[in-house]
């Protein structure tokens, strides 16, 4: 294997205190399956209907296309910012573009855990969203939970989504295993083809997207790597293996909700505030309903701490190059537990403002939707510019002739497919307020071209050391 032939530079973190299943579930927890099954699944069931097990199948096909870039890049490049870093190794402004895209996904993605527990625990008892205010309540526990537990340091925090998280895939793919004996006879291989949309290819392609969505954040495992003891080979078949598991974790499942509704039966499906809890509450009665609920709020949980954990060392790695976050300090790390604490202080900070004035204007739920618009729109940017990068980091390293297929031809494909998500994830354009999502993560986006531009031509001496490895 070839190395980059950079600088390598001593990390800040504590090397070694993460070990391969740690780092699978950092990647794993993003995806949050249990919440996918029990409510998130209604956007791809919207369009795809009883075609549903075929457009996660394809999504789950193509992240894991998109999944390449993390995959070759951590063989070469160690450092905790992961798709930044990486693009800023292949151009600085690439890594500026990247940094800026993703802070956009940063700042509104949470969303999915701080106002998406109040939006679900809604759903379970109307009596819950009866009561003002009280919303505030579970998304300040939720962000405090999060909070210290990635405070306290890399190992705490992962080894509880570690066993949660192992525990949480079990249980969706022994559960849907046993909704799909009982079903018997009316199991069908027909939800395998576009049969049920009468062959019709574009609506499954169009829940296709969302199903896209749903596995974001399988390459964090990335943002750990300055701190696993053999970050070049560990990281890769992290990776690899969550995204084996939560295909395993939502494909299965989405048969078993799917068959289990009724194929003919899927359009009521998108309609209904809580399909999957109805599901399980009928094949597996009370005790398969409360686990759902209680893996489905775990999802949450995991999600923040992962979430806490990945964007404190991106911003972490982006102020020790010195862009941007240098000047407020979130280029150090607490003394004893060795985590970028100033950058999960100012993130942490951001984020509650950001989500609490949100749900103030439109309720929980809506704010929830409308932050992960933008979300939505930052993570696919990341995706496309990271593609790019490989490919330009490849030839100036002298690898493209010989690793064509994987540095070359396959970022190319992943790209087009990201792009073919973004065009329909914004046309046509939505009503409002989210419209005006939209419009503003247009203009960040423009903006982030702006900046790259700038600081590549006024600032190259910061993106020349951007992004080198640290062991």
């Amino acid at each position: 294997m070839t190395y980059s032939n950079e600088g390598i530079r001593k990390t800040q973190l504590r090397r070694g205190a993460v070990a391969f299943w740690h780092a699978v579930f950092q990647s794993f927890s993003f995806v949050a399956p249990a919440g996918d099954v029990a409510i998130l699944l209604l956007g791809t069931a919207a369009f795809a209907l009883g075609a549903t097990p075929l457009a996660v199948l394809l999504a789950w096909i193509i992240y894991g296309l998109w999944l390449v870039v993390p995959y070759e890049f951590s063989k070469y490049i160690v450092n905790a910012g992961s798709y930044y870093a990486y693009s800023a190794r292949a151009h600085g402004a690439l890594g500026v573009m990247a940094l800026w895209y993703w802070m956009l996904e940063n700042l509104t993605g949470p969303a999915f855990g701080i106002l998406g527990l109040a939006g679900f625990l809604y759903l379970i008892s109307p009596v819950l969203s009866g009561i003002p205010y009280l919303w505030i309540v579970f998304a300040l526990i939720i962000w405090g939970f999060g909070f210290i537990l990635s405070y306290l340091g890399i190992r705490p925090s992962l080894e509880y989504v570690m066993y949660t998280g192992f525990a949480e895939a079990m249980f969706l793919f022994i559960s849907a295993l046993i909704i799909i004996v009982m079903l018997g006879p009316k199991n069908t291989w027909v939800v395998w083809t576009p049969q049920p949309v009468k062959w019709d290819w574009a609506p499954v392609f169009f829940g296709t997207i969302f199903s896209i969505l749903d596995f974001t954040g399988l390459g964090t495992a990335t943002t750990v790597s300055e701190e696993v003891s053999d970050p070049r080979k560990i990281i890769r078949w992290a990776v690899v293996t969550a995204w084996i598991l939560s295909g395993v974790a939502l494909i299965v499942p989405a048969y078993a909700l799917t068959v289990g509704w009724g194929v003919s039966q899927m359009s009521t499906y998108a309609t209904s505030p809580d399909p999957g809890l109805i599901v399980y509450y009928k094949y597996l009665g009370l005790a398969g309903w409360a686990l759902l609920v209680a893996f489905t709020i775990n999802s949450y949980f995991s999600y923040m701490t992962a979430k806490y954990n990945a964007v404190s060392r991106i911003w972490f790695s982006s102020a020790r190059d010195g862009l941007w976050f240098k000047r407020l300090g979130m280029d150090q790390v607490h003394p004893r537990h060795r985590t970028p604490y100033k950058a999960l202080l100012w993130f942490a900070s951001l984020i509650l403002i950001i989500n609490i004035i949100a749900g103030l204007i439109m309720g929980p739920t809506n704010a929830g939707v409308w932050l992960l618009t933008f979300a939505g729109l930052g993570i696919i940017a990341v995706h496309i510019v990271a593609n790019s990068a490989l490919t330009i980091y490849s030839y100036r390293q002298g690898m493209l002739r010989r690793e064509w297929l994987k540095h070359g031809l396959v970022p190319t494909v992943a790209s087009a497919l990201g792009a073919v998500v973004f065009f329909y994830s914004v046309y046509p354009l939505p009503q409002y307020p989210y419209n005006v999502a939209v419009i503003a993560s247009f203009i960040w986006l423009v903006i982030g071209a702006i900046l790259a531009v700038y600081y590549w031509k006024r600032h190259p001496e910061i993106l020349a050391s951007a992004g080198l490895s640290y062991e």
